[in-house]
């Protein structure tokens, strides 16, 4: 215990370069109340002389406020010259992909796009200046990469996660409220938006909401909307995204940080059908379907009748370490998102490379995974990546000693099955028991419609049913007759 003490309590510095005066005061107040001090520099060659100065060991990251392709990369270089290891941030304009793309192949650590969002920045420097914690690694810009995918498209074979995919697509074709819950990293909005999108509302809006990213004293105003002159500041009335979201889906990110009285509200309105802004005396009405998501069980003291009314189905998403048989298949994908979208090169990937991602147990899930991905894809000089692609995973699977980075013991034959990339069935669950003949029916449907693209009436001849049998399936395990 007393050495973490010790690595909690030291000083931590941020360097803060190239910086408009404005964004110096908000990132020093976002950093301030993490416990890091900011210490600013105008050029390469002042934050080189802090670096090296009496007190450059504090400095734990750097971040670059203003990225400029013409200067940025010499800025990097100069850092690395004299700290070769320092975590570098770089903000820039946009949301475009190809700055960020073009900053970390200069050697940047990670991108945060402008204006800086608190949630974001804590979370880039907790990552990088601890290379043990990688959950955020590349969040930013991997997600940005992320398509919308169907229900059928996600990729996993894994007994649990096939189980997990059964309940959702059943859960999207009613008007039920839907919880999700699973670890940081594991794809929760990913799915939210397969369910709205398998859904009777999928032609309607899917509106998304962060709840820990929204502070507490405005929150009521974003979900429910306000009146001119409800509080002070209110200068115009405003509508809340539940009426956003109304004939659509509300998706409520991180919902156990909603205020009680908040939860209590909106418990309200999905008994009701009936929302309140702030400072009105009347109430619209609204047909709204509730997906929230969750990092962990609800607490206790989470409001009572919201925890009975969004758990009425609940989709657990398992975490990357106990389907490491899918690992091989998730890095192909990701593999080929990042070629088409970020136009880096196709890549393939060595079964070397493989089984060193299958044996690490991937505490970020496969947000994590996708960063590692994404970066080792950048550096790539070879043709193909393999296992010295992946130093840092290789060494922290072997010595680490977090219980969360070591994968469960995976058979060589089921190794060599997944990295080979053969379709399969699993009949067994984790605890050694059959799966239900109806998760196993619903497995062999889907590979048969992905094998024949859809083409329903050569499944249905290959299966041996007739195609009015084959949809009556489809609607009983709703699987989605367009994949």
């Amino acid at each position: 215990m007393k050495p973490e003490r010790i690595i909690e309590n030291r000083t931590r510095s941020l360097l803060l370069l190239d910086a408009d005066p404005d964004e110096r005061r908000l990132v020093s107040a976002i950093a301030g109340r993490a416990g890091w001090s900011v210490v600013g520099a105008a050029c390469s060659e002042t934050a080189v002389g802090l670096l090296q100065g009496q007190h450059g060991s504090e400095v734990q990251a750097a971040l670059i406020g203003n990225w400029d392709p013409e200067v940025g990369p010499g800025l990097i270089a100069d850092l690395r010259s004299c700290r070769e290891n320092l975590p570098i941030i770089v903000v820039a304009d946009g949301e475009s992909v190809a700055v960020a793309v073009e900053a970390m192949r200069a050697g940047a650590t990670d991108f945060l796009s402008r204006p800086v969002v608190q949630e974001r920045l804590l979370e880039a420097l907790a990552v990088n200046s601890d290379r043990r914690r990688a959950a955020g690694e590349l969040a930013p810009v991997t997600e940005k990469l992320a398509p919308d995918l169907s229900l059928e498209q996600l990729v996993g074979a894994a007994p649990d996660f096939r189980a997990t995919l059964a309940v959702a697509a059943k859960a999207a074709r009613n008007r039920l409220p839907i919880l999700i819950v699973g670890e940081p990293g594991t794809g929760k909005e990913t799915f939210a938006r397969a369910i709205h999108a398998a859904s009777l509302r999928a032609k309607g809006p899917l509106v998304t909401v962060d709840c820990k990213a929204i502070p507490a004293n405005i929150i009521d105003s974003q979900l429910f909307g306000h009146e001119k002159g409800a509080f002070p500041g209110a200068f115009g009335a405003k509508t809340g995204k539940i009426v956003e979201a109304d004939g659509g889906t509300l998706l409520l990110d991180e919902i156990a940080a909603l205020p009680s009285e908040t939860q209590q509200m909106l418990d309200r309105v999905l008994a009701t059908g009936e929302v309140r802004p702030v400072g009105c005396n009347g109430s619209n009405s609204v047909d709204v379907r509730v997906i929230a998501t969750t990092s962990r069980p609800l607490p206790p003291e989470f409001d009572e009748g919201l925890t009975e009314r969004i758990g009425a189905t609940v989709v657990t998403l398992p975490p990357l370490r106990d389907r490491s048989g899918d690992i091989p298949a998730l890095a192909r994908h990701l593999l080929a998102r990042f070629a088409d979208q970020a136009k880096l090169r196709p890549l393939p990937i060595g079964n070397d490379a493989l089984a060193v991602l299958m044996r690490y147990g991937w505490p970020g899930n496969v947000r994590q995974l996708a960063g590692v991905l994404f970066r080792a894809g950048l550096h790539c000089q070879g043709n193909s990546l393999t296992a010295e692609d992946f130093p840092h995973i290789a060494i922290q699977s072997r010595f680490s000693g977090r219980r969360n980075d070591f994968a469960p013991e995976i058979t060589q034959s089921k190794s060599d099955e997944a990295i080979a990339g053969a379709p399969s069935v699993t009949l067994y669950r984790n605890d050694g028991h059959l799966r239900p003949l109806e998760e196993i029916e619903a497995d062999i449907i889907r590979l048969a419609i992905g094998h024949y693209r859809g083409r329903m009436t050569e499944v249905a001849r290959r299966l041996g049913i007739g195609r009015s049998t084959l949809y009556r399936k489809l609607g009983e395990l709703g699987i989605d007759t367009a994949a």
